[in-house]
């Protein structure tokens, strides 16, 4: 195990522990927008702020961790992280969602990304961060390209966007020794 050691500090960004009072109109608008969530399995379902209270309270009682990524000069959300921590295996799964459109393509997510990702890797508990996206998420495999994490496995086919079949990509980071 290690210490939590938030808020983490990035170029643009700030992570914080995400909080009960994070979910706002907001957050919930992220959601349900499609765009947003074009390439997560988030599509498939419609938010209201009861479920996401509901998703919240399961971080609460986990140690996996729920973050709210922050612009570093106004304080705005513009963003959620997870993290799944797999503690007898020394793993770290990674998730990113910028919900706040008109932040997109500006290096926030990248900066978050990258902020958590070598946090992950020099953690002595943690040996290896891993994180998946779809094949056709070309910004996703920028973050994890752009971060050190390398291609590790591939399932064909394995999910349906738009009617066609999808590859899914498995990135990994081992621990720097």
């Amino acid at each position: 195990m290690f210490a939590y050691a938030f808020p983490l500090h990035g170029r643009k960004v700030d992570i914080f522990p995400f909080e009960r009072h994070d979910i706002t109109d907001t957050y919930v608008s992220w959601l349900n927008d499609p765009e947003v969530t074009k390439f997560s399995n988030q599509r498939f379902h419609e938010h209201n702020l009861e479920s996401c209270i509901r998703y919240f309270d399961k971080f609460v009682k986990s140690n996996n961790l729920f973050l709210s990524v922050r612009r570093c000069d106004n304080g705005q959300a513009i963003g959620t992280m997870t993290v799944y921590f797999a503690h007898h295996h020394g793993t770290a799964d990674v998730g990113i969602l910028i919900g706040e459109r008109t932040v997109w393509a500006m290096g926030y997510g990248q900066d978050a990304w990258s902020t958590m990702i070598d946090w992950l890797s020099c953690q002595e508990a943690i040996r290896k961060v891993t994180a998946g996206t779809l094949a056709s998420n070309k910004g996703m495999i920028n973050l994890m390209e752009n971060s050190g994490m390398e291609l590790e496995a591939v399932r064909k086919n394995q999910e349906i966007v738009e009617d066609k079949p999808v590859d899914v990509l498995y990135y990994a980071k081992w621990h720097a020794s």
